[in-house]
């Protein structure tokens, strides 16, 4: 049986290394020195595997020491690809863990690779650095496979093994390989595309397909708004029919919906086409961060407040609820538009990790926000611990006449004073 290596261990990387860790040998590397000693003492900040099932992983070791996987013969790359500040695709992560593959790269191993990248990435930028660091021959001295990740960070019912999962191969022979590898411990089975590109396209359509969806939901939402009608009941209503997809308004970040597309969109401009559809959705999901906080500022006003120093609390800071993924949050765009305005931010999250906040974003998390002392609240991630609040509970936090906003809706109707 061969021996597997799974090149880093975040969000993606160790669910999938402990899945194959219970049926055959794995060695999980990261760069981290710091995670590697988390993990062998059975300790995951990411929250989505627990003590329990990294114990089950009996054949699952790590290691930050690129030696210690150079017996591998399959190694699967889970690196995060993110984009820079101009919304171009940042390959650099994805370079450099090829760089270090190709330093233990053998004759007749398989290199695949599960990091979102846009058609053609992976045999136009992986797999020449693989070949000029090992010296050895694509096709003809190693293989190449990729099978996009599908992991949804806090979800405890889409597991990596119940997700059914693409895969492909750069020969028909390792197509089937790959295929059979995964098949092994993915229980909702698999789907061999019949090349590499199709499954890149594949896995960057997915979120793409979801963006522009969230995308039209926060348009009807601006819309409505000035309507003077309530979002959520109007999707309440339209979801009645059979055939209604049941998306909400909301803000869009993640290391996949809020980034996916534009590496779709930068290799459509690279062939010389515009996407217009595609980047129109982008420019208002990246926008309802400061349409958000200018809702609120508007209530405020409206109410009495003078905004300049003004104190207001937001709940909840990671890009999701129930996970402490802070990862491309858009929460930020919030918290830095109240700013703008004057306002004094305090932002709280119960799942965030106060050290990761203050590192990506220069935000040092309020634990104990003060009864009575805020103009407005945003309740802006609903963790279950916030969802279970009532909104006499969060108004605890006001002033008198204070402002509630719902940003996501999960109050009944009429007990906030706005919502998206």
């Amino acid at each position: 049986m061969k021996k597997i290596a799974v090149i880093g261990l975040g969000y993606v990387g160790l669910p999938l290394a402990v899945a194959f860790g219970e049926k055959r040998p794995v060695v999980g590397f990261d760069i981290s020195t710091k995670r590697i000693t988390e993990l062998r003492k059975s300790e995951d900040y990411t929250r989505e595997v627990s003590t329990e099932e990294l114990a089950a992983a009996s054949q699952l070791s790590f290691t930050d020491s690129l030696g210690d996987i150079a017996g591998c013969t399959i190694f699967i790359v889970t690196v995060p690809t993110p984009i820079d500040d101009y919304k171009t695709p940042d390959l650099t992560p994805l370079v450099k863990a090829s760089e270090s593959l190709g330093e233990v790269l053998k004759s007749g191993d398989i290199v695949i690779y599960e990091s979102t990248v846009y058609p053609g990435a992976t045999e136009e930028v992986c797999m020449p650095v693989l070949e000029r660091v090992s010296g050895l021959k694509f096709n003809e001295d190693f293989f190449v496979g990729y099978s996009p990740e599908r992991i949804n960070p806090g979800d405890k019912e889409h597991r990596v093994t119940t997700i059914a999962k693409v895969t492909s191969g750069s020969t028909p022979a390792i197509a089937e390989e790959v295929d059979s590898l995964y098949a092994d411990i993915i229980t909702a089975g698999t789907h061999k595309a019949s090349s590499i590109k199709v499954a890149e396209a594949a896995k960057v359509i997915e979120n793409t397909q979801r963006d522009l969806n969230i995308a039209l939901m926060n348009e009807l939402a601006m819309i409505f708004a000035k309507l003077g009608i309530d979002t959520h009941e109007v999707l309440a209503a339209a979801g009645t029919k059979w055939n209604f997809l049941p998306f909400k308004p909301g803000l869009v970040g993640g290391h996949c919906i809020g980034v996916d597309p534009y590496y779709l969109t930068h290799k459509a401009q690279a062939i010389g086409y515009h996407p217009e559809v595609i980047l129109a959705g982008r420019r208002t999901n990246d926008g309802m961060g400061p349409y958000v906080a200018s809702e609120l500022v508007k209530a405020m006003i409206k109410t009495g407040h003078t905004i300049a120093n003004a104190r207001v609390l937001v709940m909840g800071f990671t890009f999701k609820e129930n996970c402490p993924d802070l990862r491309n949050t858009r929460v930020i765009d919030v918290v830095k538009e109240l700013e703008e305005f004057g306002c004094q931010v305090d932002v709280t999250d119960c799942w965030a990790d106060n050290a990761e906040a203050e590192h990506e974003y220069g935000i040092s998390l309020t634990d104990k926000p003060a009864q009575g002392s805020y103009s407005g609240v945003i309740m802006a991630v609903p963790h279950r611990e916030y969802a279970e609040m009532s909104a006499s509970d969060i108004r605890g936090y006001l002033t008198a006449e204070g402002v509630l906003y719902d940003l996501k809706g999960i109050l009944p109707l009429g007990e906030a004073d706005c919502r998206l």
